[in-house]
């Protein structure tokens, strides 16, 4: 008997499997973008197809650039831009020890070590073509056309070193593991590189954010692959190129121990990822640690300012240290650049961000409680969201249900945490982006749920595009992906017609979604025609607000529930009453 369940199991989920792939398995394509790969789905080799797929993805990230950049033409202070020539500048003629102390109120280095290492790099080439880009103090506000092509370039060179390398293993790395073709692998590659929101940051805007999520993606693949300790290199490089990776942090941890401790406490295998991950943090801060204690045996001072005060956590140390023991410089750079790093001294969110803190201030000011007193319940809070997808990540530490836990825990770190930032979306939005690639992701449900949730991540963008000035290439990408995967407003064909009959999407989740989508275009319309009250200048932007934060904690929710309802909790539990009341009902009778 148990050998015939075995394979009636499996039968039946592969029945169920083809029916989620069956979009795109079809005899006809069910969206724009299959369409366009068809031709290469039977007989072309993936070495033909993919430098095609890396060419044209690159063509709308080179083309994106040409528009306007964060700050451009605003004065004193400019914008991201400027941040990141900025530290080009002072990593380039600074010494390292006092990268994370120089002119802090204009744009202080507030990174992890790789992006100063990054900048370091990009400023020594940058300045063999033209010295004055990065000269030190004279250079700020420089906005010549060619540093603009360089500073492009360079977010291009590095996300094809990085983030496209990355996402294209993982993509395969998905479609291995769960029996995906190498075609559908390509079509899913091809949506996952064409997500609008991370083009638009990065090659309009102006960031590197790719550089930090492509070593998330590469933590993944090798997790996914069974490769732990080069999964905790990576992360542990995302984390030291930029610190909102902590947004990851809780699942991965979560699933490193687990893995060590079940079905069995794996002594050598938990011993290895530790000195791994410590090893790879010392690596990471070892040339700013290093360096400093060689500018201070030289005579450099880390201080370029008598007034700059001592680092907080140094302050707070329980005991005191002489300042004039050989380590510490070491440990006052140490402090620094965590007191820069971690930003527990600014406020609870910045700008207008559809995140819980943001929507509740509209109503009831925040800003009327201590800071500390906020950063403990945000922290608090943070901790209560994020506990359902750690505790099921360790109870069930199945490999492929690492991005379903990421996407959980980002999500509540972005609508609840302290200090978030529009751009903080794209974190929750990657782990999300990247199931196209897995079992059914092309398929109604999750096409409609993942296109969903980037479109409406895109659109609490708006408002910051639009100071940049960038509405028409929001506009050029955001309708481009919609319509190659099928996605409102360009179609409707997966909440009405043919797709929609396979029933795979309840009535209730298609009102839901068409509600969203309809309050995103009214908002667009109201925006562009209809004036704000006088006395209420951000009413659209708070509307966006509000919107936003709804709509993001129901993706919250959604990926909670399936990450609970695919890692068989449910399963088990039922599996388990069902057989307690059949043993107290043989009981009674």
């Amino acid at each position: 008997m148990a050998a015939s369940h075995k394979p009636r199991k499996r039968r039946k989920d592969e029945a169920s499997s083809q029916n989620n792939r069956g979009i795109v398995e079809s005899s006809v394509p069910q969206f724009p973008l299959a369409s366009f790969l068809w031709p290469a789905k039977k007989s072309t080799s993936q070495w033909i197809i993919l430098p095609l797929i890396l060419m044209v993805v690159g063509l709308f990230r080179w083309a994106t650039g040409f528009w306007g950049y964060s700050g451009f033409n605003t004065p004193p202070m400019h914008g991201d831009f400027e941040a990141q020539r900025h530290w080009i500048e002072i990593t380039t003629h600074l010494p390292i020890s006092q990268w994370y102390f120089y002119d802090l109120p204009y744009w202080g280095l507030d990174y992890p070590p790789l992006t100063a290492y990054h900048s370091w790099l990009l400023g020594k080439i940058g300045s063999i073509i033209d010295p004055g880009w990065f000269a030190l103090d004279t250079s700020r506000g420089f906005e010549d056309q060619l540093l603009k092509v360089y500073m492009r370039a360079t977010v291009l060179v590095s996300e094809y070193l990085v983030y496209i390398p990355a996402a294209v293993i993982l993509s395969r790395k998905l479609g291995r593991l769960r029996g995906v073709s190498i075609w559908e692998s390509s079509v899913a590659l091809v949506a996952i590189l064409m997500q609008p929101a991370t083009i638009l940051i990065d090659h309009a805007h102006f960031q590197y954010n790719t550089v930090m999520l492509g070593f998330t993606l590469a933590s993944i693949s090798s997790m996914l692959a069974g490769r732990a300790l080069w999964g905790c290199v990576f992360f542990v490089a995302s984390l030291c190129y930029k610190q909102m990776a902590l947004y990851y942090a809780p699942a991965v941890v979560a699933y490193l121990v687990s893995i060590c401790v079940a079905p069995h406490f794996n002594f050598n295998r938990f011993i290895a990822i530790t000195l791994v991950t410590a090893v790879s943090f010392a690596v990471c801060f070892a040339p700013l640690i290093l360096g400093s204690l060689y500018n201070h045996h030289g005579g450099i001072p880390a201080y370029t300012a008598k007034e700059t005060p001592l680092p907080p956590l140094l302050v707070s140390l329980p005991f005191e240290i002489n300042d004039q023991t050989w380590y510490y410089p070491a440990l006052l750079q140490l402090t620094q650049s965590i007191h820069r790093i971690l930003p527990f001294a600014r406020g609870l969110f910045e700008d207008k961000v559809a995140n819980m803190w943001c929507a509740i201030h509209t109503a009831h000011k925040l800003s009327n409680y201590p800071l500390g007193q906020m950063q403990r319940i945000s922290t608090l809070i943070t901790l209560v969201s994020i506990l359902p997808s750690t505790m099921t990540i360790s109870l069930f530490p199945h490999r492929e249900l690492l991005p379903w836990a990421m996407a959980s825990t980002a999500w509540g770190f972005y609508l609840c945490s302290f200090q978030v930032h529009e751009k903080s979306v794209l974190l929750p939005l990657l782990p999300m982006t990247i199931l196209l690639g897995g079992e059914g992701g092309l398929g109604t449900e999750m096409r409609a749920w993942i296109g969903w949730a980037n479109m409406l991540g895109v659109w609490t963008l708006f408002p910051l595009l639009k100071r940049d000035e960038l509405r028409v290439p929001y506009t050029v990408l955001t309708l481009l992906w919609t319509y190659l995967l099928g996605l409102p407003p360009t179609s409707f064909s997966l909440y009405f017609g043919r797709q929609s009959r396979k029933g795979e999407l309840k009535i209730l989740i298609k009102a839901m979604h068409l509600a969203f989508y309809a309050a995103m275009i009214a908002w667009h319309i109201g925006e562009a025609f209809v004036p704000p009250p006088e006395g209420k200048p951000d009413v659209w932007v708070v509307l966006n607000v509000l919107i936003g934060f709804a709509g993001f904690g129901v993706c919250f929710l959604w990926c909670s529930w399936q990450l609970i309802l695919r890692s068989g909790m449910m399963e088990d539990y039922f599996g388990v009453r069902r057989r307690l009341e059949a043993g107290k009902k043989k009981k009674r009778q």
